[in-house]
């Protein structure tokens, strides 16, 4: 059986575990802190490798930003990761074989192999948490496109407020749909809304309303945290119905920490019913909180 050595590359921590060719850990995960240099970083990646190198027969990486069509690099500018990240040729990391993978591919893939779309030849999974990430499986195999960059879900265009994205460019799914989207509409409705002279957070100023202030809001049926929440949560389903006249998907998994807020029975009926296509399903993301090391440590496995 093959031992797969995972790492997932977050801007603050990094992740990593041994795991088998069917996605079940062999040593429990660890976690280390991201260093902010580029050459710290490397020399803590083939630390981790040469640790683990005489155990694994490959090592996979998880990681935010567009890889490239042969799994060895990051294509992409990764603001959350050192300057230079994106000049890692990561097959030279170690004698053995080295696969690397966008972080959100890669939970799709868990997701379709050992998640909740197991059986499911065509399903998407959408992480909502700080951005907004996207994973396609068209007909059992992962879409990557031309050059390795398809599934970029959170750049797409679906508003017209005009409200500017982390990328500098205006009305992306992301700026809406993720958690700093959240936070943005809420900002923007403390100034609108009519319910925020009433609300609990009255006293606050806009931009210090934050993401836990509205889910905590909705706890307390504060009415500006509805209505904050029912924008959010519109916003969302407008790209989904996007994505969903386009793949025509059996079920779109949600994944990332503003999935546990969605109500998916609610959503999926409002998506049906706006549609073109066949019925999606909308679950949650039951591959937990390592799906991306498992999925790449999974593609790597049949990869290699």
């Amino acid at each position: 059986m093959k031992k797969i050595l995972g790492i997932d590359v977050g801007g603050t921590k990094i992740v990593y575990a041994m795991i088998n060719e069917n996605g079940n850990f062999l040593t429990t995960p660890e976690k280390t802190s991201t260093p902010k240099n580029i050459e710290e970083l490397i020399s803590l990646f083939k630390n981790i490798i040469t640790k683990h190198e005489n155990d694994i027969d490959i090592t996979a990486f998880a990681t935010a930003g567009a890889v490239n069509i042969e799994n060895t690099r990051v294509d992409s500018s990764t603001p959350n990761l050192p300057t230079g990240y994106n000049s890692i040729d990561f097959s030279t990391l170690s004698k053995k074989p080295v696969f690397v993978e966008n972080d959100a591919n890669a939970a799709a893939w868990a997701e379709f192999k050992v998640g909740a779309a197991i059986g499911e030849n065509n399903t998407i999974t959408i992480t909502l948490g700080t951005g907004v990430g996207g994973g396609f499986i068209v007909d059992g195999k992962l879409l990557r496109g031309k050059s390795g960059r398809a599934g970029e879900v959170g750049s797409m265009k679906i508003q017209g407020r005009g409200r500017v994205c982390t990328c500098n460019r205006k009305d992306c799914f992301e700026s809406y749909s993720s958690g700093t989207g959240l936070k943005k509409t809420a900002e923007e409705l403390a100034l609108t809304s009519k319910y925020f002279k009433e609300s609990i957070y009255k006293d606050k100023t806009p931009k210090n309303i934050t993401t836990y202030d509205i889910i905590n809001g909705l706890k307390n049926n504060d009415e500006y945290s509805k209505a904050v929440f029912e924008t959010w949560k519109n916003d969302l389903v407008v790209g989904l119905i996007n994505i969903t006249n386009i793949f025509d998907p059996e079920s779109i998994i949600i994944s990332g920490g503003m999935g546990e807020f969605i109500n998916t029975e609610e959503m999926e009926n409002k998506i049906n019913s706006e549609i073109v296509v066949s019925p999606v399903k909308i679950k949650l993301a039951k591959a937990g909180n390592y799906s991306g090391m498992i999925g790449a440590a999974l593609l790597a496995s049949e990869k290699y």
